[in-house]
């Protein structure tokens, strides 16, 4: 019996190419942060023109801005991070639970995710948004999931208006 569990515990698939690992980490990160009681948002264009991999707002107004690693190679290669501080109050990475975090720094938030979940193994610091900021970031982020929405509703509205 032992010896069959394993068996069909080994013929599960895992993750493994780049983008296998990143919609597995952006799932279980969003599953986590919807647990949080957060609005989770991925793929978010900003102002800047750059794209987070998650846009999150909490109950009570905080923005998060989640950048989904998956793996060095990716750490190494990929610094847009670095301008999402504009656009959020707290800031964290997600990765797998087989990234070596500790090459990540430590002053930001830290969430370890895989497809099913995740957990945040390190609260990110705060650093509140200016008023105007704050709004625009809100403005956007609700136009954004009121267009998604709508689309889901009428997939062709958008090839209609143009």
């Amino acid at each position: 019996m032992e010896q069959a569990s394993q068996e069909n515990a080994g013929s599960v698939s895992q993750p493994r190419s780049r983008p296998e690992v990143t919609l597995a980490v952006t799932r279980g990160a969003t599953r986590c942060l919807r647990a949080l009681g957060y609005s989770v948002l991925s793929e978010v264009i900003l102002a800047s023109g750059r794209r987070a991999d998650i846009l999150a707002l909490a109950p009570h107004g905080r923005i998060l801005i989640v950048e989904v690693k998956s793996g060095l190679e990716d750490w190494r290669t990929d610094a847009k991070w670095t301008d999402y501080g504009a656009y959020c109050d707290a800031f964290a990475f997600a990765v797998s639970p087989d990234f070596p975090a500790n090459v990540l720094p430590a002053d930001f938030g830290l969430i370890v995710a895989d497809a099913y979940g995740g957990a945040v193994v390190r609260e990110p610091i705060e650093t509140p948004l200016q008023p105007a900021r704050r709004r625009a970031v809100l403005m956007r982020f609700a136009a954004l999931a009121a267009d998604r929405l709508q689309n889901l509703v009428d997939p062709i509205a958008d090839e209609m208006l143009r």
